[in-house]
């Protein structure tokens, strides 16, 4: 019995042959390497060239620069290292530290500008003061009170 398989581009029956796809045509698996070799070669040749055209470009910005008699500039030579990080060796001794000094300035009289005869009081003796005082009040804001 013979097998028979339709075309796809004309469609028409043939039979089929122990070495032919249903299609008639078979993939072909072979590698055509010489294009790939000649852009592996063009691409070297460029590569190659760039480099011999940086190299004269270098020569030829160095040469322009000795010309006009400036010095190189030496950036290493130049530089500081930066300094290093400023950590903060004992976070809870400063903390108290800070504390201690705030409540000293709290606690304390001083003068805030001798100048102006602005002064400093304790926290504490302030609050004695506003109690016994009252709030200073406005000229304007208790005419303007209903």
């Amino acid at each position: 019995m013979t097998e028979t398989h339709q075309t796809y581009e004309t469609g028409e029956h043939r039979a089929a042959d122990a070495n032919q796809s249903p299609a008639g045509r078979y993939e072909s698996y072979t590698l055509n390497v010489r294009p790939i070799a000649l852009a592996g070669v063009g691409l070297t040749l460029l590569v190659g060239v760039s480099f011999l055209l940086m190299d004269w470009l270098f020569d030829y910005f160095s040469a322009r620069q000795a010309q006009r008699g400036v010095p190189p500039m030496q950036f290493v030579e130049e530089q500081q290292p930066p300094p290093g990080p400023h950590l903060q060796v004992a976070p809870h001794a400063d903390l108290l530290k800070l504390r201690a000094a705030e409540d000293a300035v709290l606690n304390s009289y001083g003068w805030v500008n001798r100048d102006a005869g602005t002064v400093r009081i304790p926290i504490d003796r302030a609050i004695e003061l506003l109690a016994e005082r009252g709030l200073p009040a406005r000229d304007g804001a208790a005419a303007q009170s209903p």
